[in-house]
């Protein structure tokens, strides 16, 4: 019992001892120990990441921000927008920190032009794929203008592209940089309103096939 008391002691003087000892890091700024240390760039767009304009509206870019740290950098843009074409345009704001380590990220632009016969139709909700029940969500963001998430109803996907119906029932993917980054488009598109709606079109996109893909309204 006795010797149980004196090694409770024992370690109780070293934690004291331990506890009470300042920690020798004199390590010169931006280092700990013999690794240097680097804020890699962290940029912020201004304004949203999904901008839509009609045709021959005029742009101004809000920009990014920015930072290394608590540092402030100046981003680089790259793209340009054609505010008289339609189509689905993609900026890039790149910086790089004084290590030379870069970041980067996009903002999407879309043109439009919508005539009258379009103008008014809402293809927005959730259609299923008819082999195989996965949803295609359409989601309206201007006249004739969709954000559409899983638009190859392929189960565990991330695709989001945005669709056009410039007139009548005519809806396709403009080619675009999408959101996996690769580019995307479709082709056989057709699109037949009716309870329930239904179309059906070929997804253009190094990871999927040719085959011809349809969906109806749920």
């Amino acid at each position: 019992m006795r010797i149980n008391k004196y090694f409770i002691a024992f370690v109780a003087l070293c934690f004291t001892i331990a506890c009470n000892k300042e920690p020798d890091f004199n390590y010169p700024e931006g280092t700990v120990g013999r690794s240097k240390i680097t804020n890699f760039p962290v940029l912020t767009l201004q304004g949203d990441k999904v901008i839509v304009l009609e045709k021959g509206t005029a742009f101004t870019d809000p920009g990014a921000t920015a930072k290394e740290g608590t540092n402030d950098l100046t981003p680089t843009v790259s793209g340009q927008v054609d505010t008289n074409t339609p189509g689905v345009y993609t900026l890039t704001y790149s910086a790089v920190n004084k290590d030379g380590f870069s970041a980067s990220t996009t903002r999407t632009v879309v043109v439009y032009e919508t005539d009258d016969t379009a103008g008014s139709h809402d293809l927005s909700g959730n259609y299923a794929r008819t082999t195989n029940g996965s949803v295609a969500e359409w989601t309206k963001l201007a006249p004739g203008v969709y954000s559409v998430f899983n638009p190859g109803g392929a189960p565990g996907t991330n695709l989001t592209v945005i669709v056009f119906n410039p007139t009548g029932y005519t809806i396709f993917i403009p080619e675009q940089v999408s959101s996996d980054g690769s580019i995307t488009s479709s082709s056989n598109e057709t699109y037949t309103p009716g309870s329930p709606a239904k179309y059906s079109w070929k997804i253009v996109n190094p990871g999927y096939g040719t085959a011809l893909r349809t969906f109806v309204k749920q």
